[in-house]
């Protein structure tokens, strides 16, 4: 059932262009752990995913950034963790340490989007998005993409999608250069 639940939100990233190849990853927490997609899968494909304990070594086949993962679990209340790699919010990021969107949607559910900081993979970035995520519901890791923390997969898909038409908003808009 889970992987049915993957698929349906890898579907709708990748749909979204938020996803492109195998770039992204996706987790639910789980007792002692939680279920993360595999390193270099497709999310718009039936995969199982794999299951990482709350301490020690993953899994092989785990998605590299179960440390990530494994962080936000530990530091915030969230349920669920989406990963993604959105052109506009990894453009934006480049040139902002927080964005502010400036279109309703933005201004409403993500009000500010901090930018961290961090190499994909790493302890660095583990603790820089966990951090973050106690605060917010999505971060953006300079010039590599989105963290979306949520009760769901659902829920942290929909951060995700949010703080992409933000970031699209002030780059078409031409605030980025005044606002970001």
């Amino acid at each position: 059932m889970l992987d049915q639940e993957f698929e349906r939100i890898g579907g709708r990233l990748f749909l979204e262009g938020l996803v492109g190849a195998s770039f992204g990853n996706m987790s639910v927490r789980a007792d002692g752990g939680f279920w993360i997609t595999r390193s270099g899968a497709y999310l718009d494909v039936r995969e199982a995913p794999v299951f990482v304990p709350d301490g020690g070594e993953a899994p092989d086949g785990a998605s590299s950034e179960y440390r990530v993962h494994r962080a936000v679990y530990q530091a915030a209340p969230c349920r669920a963790i989406v990963h993604a790699h959105p052109v506009h919010a990894v453009a934006a990021s480049l040139d902002a340490d927080l964005i502010q969107p400036i279109d309703s949607e933005g201004r409403i559910f993500c009000p500010e989007i901090p930018v961290v900081g961090g190499e994909p993979g790493t302890d660095e970035i583990a603790l820089s998005v966990s951090e973050a995520l106690c605060d917010h519901r999505i971060v953006i890791v300079r010039g590599h993409g989105t963290f979306a923390a949520g009760e769901t997969l659902d829920e942290a898909y929909i951060y995700t999608s949010i703080a992409e038409y933000a970031c699209r908003i002030l780059l078409v808009s031409g605030w980025s250069r005044r606002v970001l």
